[in-house]
């Protein structure tokens, strides 16, 4: 029987976590060319590029569909299995959900890893889950050439009270609850890089659940609300920023950013899914002149369960620091705001108090 903890899952896959996305440029212009939605009961569909589907089964329920999966992040089989199941639940509460159940996606090379290393995946999800409140009762598996896993999740929540990314005003402020750098620490690990040891807090903030935060967000009435994953903090904030009709400020200085990760950009070390968020967002952010190449990337960087992003009204943006941080979640900072200009469009620069 082979010991599922002497095995380095990263090797075994080419791309890792969330930044084996599609690029999003890639995957814009294929979801303009379907169909629309004509269900009167779909609240939310990929219109708005939002973390999760709604529908509406009633005037008191509404369903949050969502999935995701992905290559091996990190190396340990059941940590592995806890970082998706923590980034698949996330997008639940990333819409002020609460999750119900899940079905576990696996793709598992029989061939070249044993079927121990998969109970491990599977138990480090269970577990998880578990902690979530809700069990995981089934799923489908495969046979690939790469270990793949996540969940396809089913939440719930008051159609009136679901949050979407379509709804930031201007004049709001925005939060930010966990800190960035996860690709770019896991990609150092993955290379046998990480001479900080960076990966262990990295694992810790991946396997956070994001479900305090947004039991907090919600209750203060977060207007707009998206969590950060493939897409770095920019492209999610983008995809915010459009779907509401409103661009927005990121005060680079105020982003909370994991030590190490600022150590390894600066030796070149990233994955290719940031590389190609930053090249996206160029038609879509500026960058003052102090804001270094580094930095722009590290804003970029694409994340595996990262954190949520909440646009709220200022007047309440106090009080809401203040309960995350009694909630322990684990970064939480104001980060820039929303403005009346160009939907889409966001300025990174220096915050106010820095000039």
């Amino acid at each position: 029987m082979t010991d599922p903890s002497l095995v380095r899952l990263t090797q075994f896959a080419k791309r890792a976590g969330c930044a084996a996305k599609q690029p999003p440029d890639y995957l814009l212009s294929l979801l303009a060319g379907l169909p629309p939605i004509v269900d009167p009961n779909v609240m939310i569909g990929y219109a708005t590029a939002d973390d999760a589907a709604v529908y509406r089964l009633s005037d008191e329920l509404a369903l949050i569909l969502t999935t995701d999966f992905f290559t091996p992040i990190v190396d340990r089989p059941y940590d592995f299995g806890a970082v998706a199941a923590a980034n698949a639940l996330s997008d639940v509460y990333a819409m002020g959900g609460v999750p119900l159940t899940a079905l576990s996606l696996v793709g598992f090379p029989n061939g070249t890893l044993p079927p121990e290393v998969l109970a491990e995946i599977l138990r480090g999800a269970a577990e998880k889950a578990q902690e979530a409140g809700i069990a995981i009762v089934g799923g489908h598996t495969i046979q690939t050439d790469e270990p793949i896993f996540g969940l396809a999740v089913v939440g719930r929540a008051k159609p009136g009270a679901v949050i979407t990314n379509a709804s930031a005003h201007p004049g709001d402020f925005l939060i930010l609850t966990k800190p960035l750098g996860l690709g770019i620490i896991t990609t150092a690990a993955k290379r046998n890089e990480d001479d900080q040891d960076a990966i262990g807090e990295a694992i810790s903030v991946m396997t956070t659940l994001n479900r305090d935060a947004s039991k907090v967000l919600a209750q203060a009435g977060a207007h707009a609300l998206t969590d950060i994953t493939g897409f770095g903090l920019l492209g999610h904030l983008r995809n915010m920023a459009a779907a509401s009709g409103v661009s927005a400020q990121v005060w680079v200085d105020l982003v909370p950013i994991l030590p190490a990760a600022r150590t390894y950009v600066e030796k070149g070390i990233a994955p290719g899914g940031s590389h190609a968020n930053l090249r996206f967002l160029a038609n879509w952010v500026t960058y003052n002149s102090d804001v270094t190449r580094d930095e722009q990337l590290l804003l970029c960087d694409a994340q595996t369960s990262g954190g949520l992003l909440a646009a709220l009204s200022g007047d309440r943006v106090a009080q809401v620091v203040r309960e995350l941080h009694s909630a322990r979640v684990c970064a939480t900072a104001l980060i820039g705001c929303i403005d009346a200009g160009t939907p889409g469009r966001i300025h990174v620069g220096r915050s106010p108090s820095s000039r």
